[in-house]
């Protein structure tokens, strides 16, 4: 697993045992002790998931929680609220404002690893189901195998196709050879890791106007490949 969390808690002692726990799991884990912290970080990075407290400095959490349920851009990011506040009507609220889950303190770290997988299958799955994707001037019909870039067809080879909607589905997020060759190829197939430039290379000669400056398929030198959106 390397789905990226952010940690938004003003208690750093909880935000040390919630990251202790997530990173035994393999996630890959940020910390964020204000609401404007996080507020930053949200806008330099993509998130899978936001465990968030609702009492912080600066900004609180149910407004965090508000703006990110209002910005297409983190349409995917899923949210659970970890917090003393444990009345019905917060918890209502909470719900209310775009929440997918409500974790009331004290909490077992077991329990919210449960809950924290269980929000991520959800979220994940629940992208991964449409049908089309849209991305700037390029569409992926994921079921008539087609994409077009500014309404033009691009002839796409089966692995070509698979490695684009692998990115596309996951915008913003960078993942490097060995991720994309496990995920695209599989791990019972050796393949050597520069196949994956090889491909990105073909990608890129059919979608993008300049392929030497792509739009859509980025590198982030020395770390990976990623769909910007």
């Amino acid at each position: 697993m390397n789905e990226k969390i952010l940690i938004v808690e003003d208690e750093k002692e909880i935000a040390d045992l919630i990251a202790y726990t997530l990173k035994k799991e393999k996630f890959d884990v940020s910390v964020a002790l204000d609401g404007e912290t996080a507020l930053k970080k949200l806008r330099e990075n993509f998130f899978d998931l936001v465990i968030l407290d609702l009492m912080l400095p600066k900004i609180q959490g149910l407004e965090i929680c508000k703006i990110i349920r209002n910005n297409p851009e983190m349409q995917k990011t899923g949210i659970i609220i970890v917090t003393a506040k444990g009345e019905e009507l917060d918890k209502i609220t909470g719900l209310e404002a775009g929440a997918d889950d409500y974790i009331t303190k004290p909490f077992s770290p077991k329990e919210l690893l449960a809950r924290t997988k269980a929000v991520l299958r959800r979220t994940i799955r629940a992208h991964s189901e449409q049908k089309i994707i849209k991305i700037k001037e390029m569409v992926i019909d994921k079921e008539k195998y087609l994409v077009t870039v500014k309404g033009q067809p691009k002839r796409l080879s089966a692995t070509e196709f698979k490695l684009l909607l692998y990115l596309a589905e996951r915008p913003n997020k960078i993942f490097n050879r060995d991720h994309l060759l496990d995920a695209v190829w599989g791990q019972d197939i050796y393949v050597d890791a520069r196949t994956v430039d090889v491909h990105i290379r073909r990608l890129r000669l059919k979608i993008e106007d300049d392929p030497d400056n792509p739009e859509y398929i980025k590198t982030l030198r020395g770390v990976g490949y990623y769909i910007e959106d």
